[in-house]
């Protein structure tokens, strides 16, 4: 996420442009047409900069590093999923998320159960070396 912090007149600015779907308080959503054509003119030897420029952002009010991070983030969706990245919603698509408790397979449930067993031991250990130093500490006042 940006530390740039867009205000009402310069979303407004930004809005205007036509490659630009919408614009949020931090963040700019492009078309993926846009996307494709800075993609191809940056793998062509033009500079992130340069394109947005000639796109008709400002960089003053964007900042050249957040054209440099979509431009370096679309060439990866370009490389992976070719054209058709762009024009496709792909948030979450092959994310294997967090593992579900119910398929473990025995193996896994006892390294799990193992580790936790360790750490509450840890704790344990914690706890009575702390009520170890209290007592004393308790004996050094009286």
């Amino acid at each position: 996420m940006s530390n740039i912090i867009f205000n009402e007149h310069q979303r407004s600015l930004i809005e205007m442009n036509p490659n630009v779907t919408s614009v949020s308080d931090r963040a700019i959503q492009y078309t993926p047409e846009f996307k494709l054509k800075a993609v191809q003119e940056n793998l062509q030897g033009k500079g992130p900069s340069q394109i947005f420029r000639e796109a008709g952002f400002d960089l003053e009010i964007i900042g050249t590093k957040k054209a440099q991070s979509a431009i370096s983030r679309w060439k990866k969706i370009y490389q992976n999923h070719g054209e058709q990245g762009f024009f496709e919603e792909r948030r979450g698509k092959g994310s294997t998320g967090r593992p579900r408790k119910e398929n473990l397979s025995a193996d896994k449930k006892l390294e799990k159960a193992e580790a936790r067993i360790k750490l509450l031991e840890a704790e344990l250990a914690l706890l009575k070396k702390l009520d170890e130093m209290e007592r004393m500490a308790k004996k050094k006042r009286f």
